[in-house]
């Protein structure tokens, strides 16, 4: 979409068509993200440039799981969102850019030196800073470049909708109405800043309210819960209070933007940069990592049925989930598998993204490839299973372990530092680890061979966890149904010398006795071992959890959670410290990670088995 070029009031200057051309956005982040998910909704051609492919492949998959939320003026088909690692692509053909890296003013300069030499002369620059004013940042461009140059300030859309303009104290005047005009038609409540001021509008009267109440915290006066308990009830009344605030934009960050208004302004610091470097020093940078900050981890990403501000799930992730196909008739249910993704919260609707898999079971994901990888059991009395790969959005779908070469593959993980991936073969009663494309694959483990005969499901190799630090890997063999016969195994990832998938002397059993394990997780941060039981009642169809002690072995097995509907995948949110389960009765739980604090949503909309996290 676009207008065509106006005539500006300035001289030798005309402001840029937005025809066939881009909105570029530098940094994939939270802001980024979002931001570019404002104007795809639009309509608008954007393109997001970050060195991190993680954070480019996590931000396109954002806009695409969380566009509804936008309330889109155009069909999901007609958005045009591109990911770049390098600038110049990402930006040469841009009419705006608008500028989101970290609050660190040497960097901002460089960025916008660096735009100066690749992007149109009638390109709009803009700094998404919060702190920073653009005057400041355009210490090393021409004059010229910095008539092109203001603040853009987003907020938190698509909940919070306010976007401030702000001059670089020799902006073009004709540029802030022509960036209304087009931020309200990406949905946005432009407001201009009628002179030049660190913190905009409500940023500056925001940094007076933080610091006092971070001095109230640094003196001890009252606890983060104390504070925000009496600010919600006096001041908001279901909106967010200031340190559920400071945790989700992150503490550091934090840290930096109060360093720059205490330097400028010449304040006196009362202690409250010291209170917030121990926590920085202690990796507590608050809701995107997984020692938390003010709060536990986790504190701000909630289900539907909590009550949710702005900047609660901004580090929440999005989920993969692996629909069996078991709810359609009896002659589909071979072809009927699905990928499904949803929200942590519950309230982004499931959308397909592969379908007519042939009983999909196991799920991972590759983020530094950007890729999805999971199993194809086929008909599981039959040698027909396979691997299969795809981008994060369901395109480009290969076999990369055909049919026949895995009887019937269930869970799997992926060790993205070495390229490698693990997993189980249930009645094929092997584990495997292979490359990420599917090559060099190798049998780890071999309890039989399954075209003399796999009867004895107490060799069944089913459940796949790794503990890359520990240099091991671990695997459930369920036995037969409801028979508590199961079992819990580790060995080394490296295979003895001499030795072979058959003849390994490195095996544990860990625990037998146990009703039907299927899938595990190795929380290596936290020293747990977590797995899904669908045995009978009272032990199975649960969720476990085992401690593991300082001389390497596992005790303290406890149930976790019970009355789950045929328990079967399970996946750890290592960041936000939680566990999120399925099972066959359609529906997908979340846990903290010592059980408590249970959820339950997506129910009965499938079969689900496998599920993996992407980080957004």
């Amino acid at each position: 979409m676009g207008t065509d070029p106006e005539e500006a009031t300035m001289t030798n200057w005309k402001l840029p068509s937005t025809i066939n051309r881009s909105v570029g956005i530098l940094g994939a982040g939270v802001l980024g993200r979002r931001i570019g998910a404002c104007w795809a909704s639009a309509g608008y051609k954007v393109n997001i440039r970050d060195p991190d492919t993680q954070q480019i492949n996590g931000a396109l998959q954002y806009i695409k799981n969380e566009l509804w939320r936008y309330k889109p003026t155009i069909s999901p088909d007609k958005v045009s969102v591109h990911g770049f690692q390098d600038l110049k692509p990402a930006v040469e053909d841009s009419w705006l850019v608008i500028e989101c890296v970290p609050e660190k003013l040497d960097l901002k300069m460089n960025t916008f030196a660096d735009l100066e030499k690749i992007v149109r002369p009638d390109a709009i620059l803009g700094t998404n800073s919060s702190s920073y004013k653009s005057r400041e940042i355009a210490a090393k461009v021409k004059p010229e470049t910095a008539k092109r140059m203001l603040n853009i300030h987003y907020y938190i859309p698509p909940d919070i909708r306010v976007v401030e303009l702000m001059t670089s104290g020799s902006t073009y005047e004709g540029i802030f109405p022509f960036l209304e005009e087009h931020l309200k038609k990406a949905g946005m409540l432009p407001v201009i800043a009628h002179g030049e001021s660190t913190g905009f509008l409500l940023n500056r009267v925001w940094a007076a309210i933080k610091r006092e109440c971070l001095m109230v915290l640094s003196e001890g006066v009252a606890s983060p819960a104390e504070l925000d308990m009496v600010w919600n009830e006096m001041f908001v009344k279901n909106g967010v209070p200031p340190c559920e605030l400071m945790d989700s934009v992150g503490l550091d960050t934090v840290s930096l933007i109060e360093q720059h208004y205490i330097q400028e302004r010449n304040l006196h610091d009362p202690g409250v940069i010291a209170f917030l470097q121990k926590y920085i020093k202690e990796g507590r940078l608050g809701a995107k990592c997984s020692k938390g900050g003010l709060y536990p981890p986790g504190y701000t990403t909630k289900t539907a049925g909590q009550q949710q501000t702005p900047y609660d799930n901004l580090h929440a992730p999005s989920l993969y989930i692996l629909d069996l196909g078991l709810n359609n008739e009896p002659e589909e249910v071979y072809q009927r598998g699905r990928i499904l993704v949803g929200s942590a919260d519950g309230q982004t609707p499931l959308r397909t993204i592969v379908d007519h898999q042939p009983m999909p079971d196991g799920i991972a994901l590759c983020p530094s490839k950007g890729k999805i990888i999971w199993g194809n059991m086929g008909v599981p009395n039959k040698n027909d299973g396979s691997i299969m790969s795809c981008n994060l959005d369901g395109s480009d779908i290969k076999v990369i372990i055909p049919s026949g070469t895995v009887h019937t593959p269930k869970q799997i993980a992926v060790d993205d530092e070495c390229s490698k991936m693990y997993f189980s073969d249930r009645e094929g009663m092997r584990v495997f680890r292979c490359n990420i494309d599917g090559s060099g694959l190798e049998v780890l483990i071999r309890n039989g061979d399954w075209a003399t005969g796999f009867e004895d499901q107490t060799q069944w190799c089913v459940g796949l966890g790794l503990a890359p630090l520990e240099g091991k890997f671990y695997w459930t063999q369920k036995g037969p149904s409801k028979g508590s016969k199961g079992r819990i195994f580790r060995a080394n990832i490296r295979t003895p010398r001499g030795h072979d998938a058959s003849t390994r002397t490195d095996i544990e059993c860990l625990f037998q006795g146990l009703p039907e394990p299927i899938d595990i997780e190795i929380d290596e941060e936290g020293k747990f071992m977590y797995w899904t039981d669908r045995g009978e009642l009272p032990r199975g169809n649960s969720l476990n959890r085992a401690e593991k002690e300082p001389g390497g072995q596992y005790t303290n097995h406890k149930i976790l959670a019970r009355n789950l509907h045929e328990a079967i995948g399970i996946t750890l949110d290592r960041k936000n410290r939680h566990i999120y389960a399925t099972d066959l009765g359609g529906a997908v739980y979340r846990f903290n990670m010592d059980g408590t604090g249970r959820k339950k949503f997506y129910e009965d909309e499938g079969s689900f088995a496998g599920i993996a996290l992407c980080d957004k």
